[in-house]
């Protein structure tokens, strides 16, 4: 089974979350949040908003306690946020949250038992999956606002690397999950990024070859299709934030095996 191992330590998570969550917050400060998100096409900005502030404080309610099964959403305390048209307050509230949750993350350290959803995880999880929790909404809010999307390469290479690993444990999580038609076709997707530094993954190989997907950083191995890009770039285009045909993104091989595989990425 595929394992959650990031590719930064705790004290990094811990810091990024709350770089995060300032960056998020300086994405959306000052926009019309009644504006549709084009990426979340059911919800507005203030919905996204939301969904990430009560995400840090369910993260940090969950290690805080050192819970041992999932807590119920509507347990955890100020989940919902301030009344509407605050936009202040609601700016106050998702920088509280994410302070609280790094607090219990920074005091719990990476290794004591608390639940996951994900198998066999421990409290440092938690920083690191709500990380690019915020990554990826950030990058929400950046279809809906039309800010800047800066993001250190490395930062980017793991949000890239959790995407494959909770896709290659699909099929234990949800057996009948849309990917799952890909396995034993031979079939293989291959990222590269340009520009990650020394030491971090800058290729990873997603194998539907056998009766479970795998991944691997390698270059050499012949892929039925290849996207390279910018990490920030790379990984908005893996979690279908960005258009693949967006200059600076190349695609070689099999592009309708990209969108279709696309199209089933959802988790």
């Amino acid at each position: 089974m595929t394992t959650m191992t990031g590719i930064l330590d705790h004290d990094r998570y811990c810091a990024e979350v709350l770089a995060e969550a300032d960056r998020f917050r300086q994405t959306v400060r000052g926009a019309d949040l009644t504006a549709p998100v084009p990426t979340c096409p059911e919800w507005t900005l203030e919905d996204l908003v939301r969904h990430v502030g009560g995400a840090y404080r369910w993260a940090g309610e969950t290690v805080r306690t050192r819970a041992t099964e999932m807590v119920p959403f509507d347990a955890v305390p100020e989940r919902e946020g301030p009344p509407a048209d605050d936009p202040a307050a609601l700016d106050a509230w998702l920088a509280e949250g994410a302070r609280l949750a790094v607090d219990a993350m920074r005091e719990a350290g990476p290794d004591a038992p608390v639940w996951a959803w994900a198998p066999g995880q421990r409290s440092g999880f938690w920083p690191r999956r709500m990380t690019h929790e915020a990554i990826v909404h950030r990058a929400d809010a950046v279809a809906a606002t039309g800010a800047a999307f800066p993001l250190d390469p490395a930062v980017a290479a793991d949000t890239i690397e959790e995407w494959t690993q909770l896709i290659c444990l699909i099929t234990t999580l949800k057996p009948d999950h849309g990917l799952n038609r890909f396995l034993g076709t031979g079939r293989t997707l291959r990222l590269h990024a340009t520009d990650t530094p020394p030491g971090t993954p800058a290729d990873w190989l997603l194998d539907y070859t056998g009766p479970t997907p795998t991944y691997h950083h390698t270059s050499d191995a012949p892929a039925t299709v290849t996207v390279q890009a910018p990490a920030a770039d790379l990984l908005r285009v893996y979690y279908r934030r960005l258009p693949a045909d967006t200059p600076g993104v190349e695609i070689t091989g099999d592009r309708p095996f990209l969108e279709e595989w696309l199209a089933a990425a959802t988790f």
